[in-house]
């Protein structure tokens, strides 16, 4: 990758000079830019600057909407090579407005990773104690700028084989055997379902290992194809793997020919050696087992400036046709599959900021290819199912009900909910259904829409009868409830009595309303839960008879207390710092104030939310 400054390393052009004595790797240009890139599913991934090296800085909410995955780049280290502690600090940016930006990305459905090494930021995670360094910090630094993951791009000396250490699935080097520790003591912190964890290595450390292995091969460098056993020991958590096609030299691929980097050639023999496997310094009893399709992503620089190996938007193509619909190049033939991999990740650039400079020709072409896939392929992953659909009310012509709020990856906006063959649209987990028949039977269902337009499947059907009408001679409503008042209070409940109506044909229960909520009480006293700290709420009670008849309503207003512990995450709540929510049985610390949206669950925007 390019860091801070137009310099990529000769090293690995020297290497392979010693393994081919081929004086065309000479040739490259020593200031040449180098890159890195990630994507997700049919997404385009693109590295952001955290300095300035000429192609301009961009701040975070201003990156071009095209990019789906955002890699903050670099994290580096603190204290040497050796030590293993990393340290981030945003450039040109206060703290609070850098967590306020990658909140505003994750708010519109990005993702946000931070990228740990690139070319000035070499690792060596040597002994267990710069292992842990390593893990505590790194967890740190993504806990308190809220990031969704990890993108590993250790380049350099980072990773290497000593001698000996011939067999990928079991390495023995230390610095292999404690980054894959760290990389799964980190992903277990955070959990598979909301972290991702990405990889970035150049052709030398990945392809190169099909000729030459630094492991078992004698007068070669012993970091060629260093981060197979981490990828092969990490595979069943590697989210996608993004090696650099670009500042490469020559490499080997399946066909035993030389494939030069520029081109739709490259592209193709370099995905199709992951995509196919292939045996690791040509023993058959080594064999590196392909990745999944969506597991692998092109990288490629975004201009002629970001990296040497710049591949026309037309190549890009062409190698995309060939490894996605299947459209075989007449200089390469895929291996693994002759008909395309349809699941193939898409592409990642190095970088935002050089596509910026080069008026977004990437990010705005390879965006309208991959959404001009057949079939289409943008979200399509449905919310939760609603789940506990509870009638809070009724009377003979409506129904209100409410329900568990639903969850999504890109946010719930709304919810249908079916009763008979009709419909209403509603914005947040409770409903009212007017305008209904009297005494009859409806089986209601709901379901969860999102941003992408997704509906989840329907709830478990609830089945209601309206009351019946009021046909009889009564026609007296009860009295309103009096002296209505709060006996206690806390910051998530409010406890309300009040002294009993009165009525002809006697009074059935009582009806607290608030805002759009109602809990029914069949006595004087009533205690709301799941209210929000330090929030007025005005509490109407109603009497109803038996024959239906409802009274004047009473109201008061009451102010829940300030918040003293970890309530109940809640959607439209003014949250403060350090304020401490729970959701899904595990708490959560507010990073920064806001007010809560149906969607910014605390596992959907950790910019806004840390772990406990």
């Amino acid at each position: 990758m390019m860091m801070k400054g137009l310099k990529f390393r000769r090293t690995w052009m020297i290497a392979l000079a010693v393994f081919m004595l081929l004086s065309v790797l000479t040739s490259l240009s020593p200031n040449s830019p180098r890159a890195q890139a990630a994507v997700s599913s049919k997404t385009i991934v693109g590295y952001w600057h955290n300095f300035d090296n000429g192609s301009g800085f961009i701040k975070l909410r201003d990156v071009s909407s095209k990019f789906d995955v955002i890699n903050v780049s670099f994290a580096e280290p603190t204290s040497g090579v050796a030590n293993g502690t990393i340290g981030f600090t945003p450039y040109n940016y206060t703290e609070a407005d850098f967590k306020a930006d990658v909140a505003y990305l994750q708010s519109q459905g990005k993702k946000v990773i931070i990228s740990i090494g690139g070319q000035n930021g070499q690792v060596q995670l040597a002994s267990t104690a710069a292992r842990d360094n390593f893990v505590n910090s790194v967890t740190a630094i993504i806990e308190n700028y809220g990031f969704d993951g990890l993108d590993v791009d250790f380049e350099g000396h980072s990773l290497y084989l000593n001698a000996g250490d011939s067999d990928f699935k079991n390495p023995t080097t230390p610095v292999i055997v404690n980054l894959i520790s760290a990389l799964r003591t980190i992903n277990n912190h955070f959990g598979t379902d909301n972290f991702y964890l990405t990889m970035a290595p150049e052709t030398f450390f990945v392809q190169l290992g099909y000729s030459f292995y630094g492991g078992s091969c004698i007068s070669c460098d012993s970091r060629a194809g260093a981060y197979l056993p981490v990828i092969h020991a990490t595979r069943d958590i590697l989210d996608w793997l993004q090696v650099q096609n670009y500042n490469s030299g020559p490499i080997i691929g399946l066909d035993d020919q030389y494939h030069t980097m520029g081109n739709a050639d490259f592209h193709v023999a370099m995905a199709d050696m992951v995509l196919t496997g292939f045996p690791v310094a040509k023993n058959p009893n080594l064999f590196f087992p392909a990745l999944r399709p969506d597991q692998v992503v092109l990288g490629l620089p975004a201009n002629t400036n970001a990296g040497g190996g710049f591949t026309s938007v037309s190549e890009v193509q062409k190698a995309l046709d060939a490894l996605i619909k299947g459209i075989q190049l007449t200089s390469y033939k895929t291996r693994g599959s002759t008909t395309g991999y349809p699941d193939f990740r898409g592409v990642m650039t190095w970088s935002i900021n050089w596509d910026k400079f080069n008026n977004f020709e990437f990010s705005n072409s390879h965006r309208a290819y991959l959404d001009a896939l057949t079939p289409p392929v943008p979200d399509t992953q449905p919310p939760t199912t609603p789940t506990n659909v509870t009638v809070t009310s009724k009377t003979s012509s409506s129904i209100n009900l409410s329900w568990t709020a639903s969850m999504d990856n890109v946010g719930v906006t709304g919810y249908t909910v079916f009763y008979g063959n009709q419909s209403i649209d509603v914005t947040s987990a409770n409903a009212a259904i007017t305008n209904l028949t009297p005494d009859t039977t409806y089986v209601i269902t709901v379901k969860a829409k999102d941003a992408k337009g997704n509906q989840s499947a329907a709830s478990a059907p609830l089945t209601v009868k309206t009351d019946p009408a009021n046909t009889g001679g009564d026609q007296t409503a009860p009295t309103a409830p009096s002296n209505l008042q709060a006996t206690a209070k806390t910051a998530t409940s409010v406890s309300i009595s009040w002294t009993a109506s009165t009525d002809n044909v006697g009074v059935t229960g009582y009806t607290v309303s608030y805002g759009s909520n109602s809990i029914q009480s069949t006595s004087t006293t009533a205690t709301i839960n799941g209210l929000s700290p330090s929030t007025s709420y005005t509490f109407t009670v109603t009497a109803k008879d038996a024959a239906g008849n409802v009274s004047p309503g009473t109201s008061i207003s009451v102010t829940t207390e300030a918040q003293g512990g970890a309530q109940a995450w809640a959607p439209n709540v003014s949250y403060k710092l350090n304020d401490e929510v729970t959701y899904s049985g595990k708490t959560y610390i507010c990073r920064q104030p806001h007010t809560s949206l149906q969607g910014w669950e605390p596992p959907n925007v950790p910019a806004l939310w840390k772990l406990k």
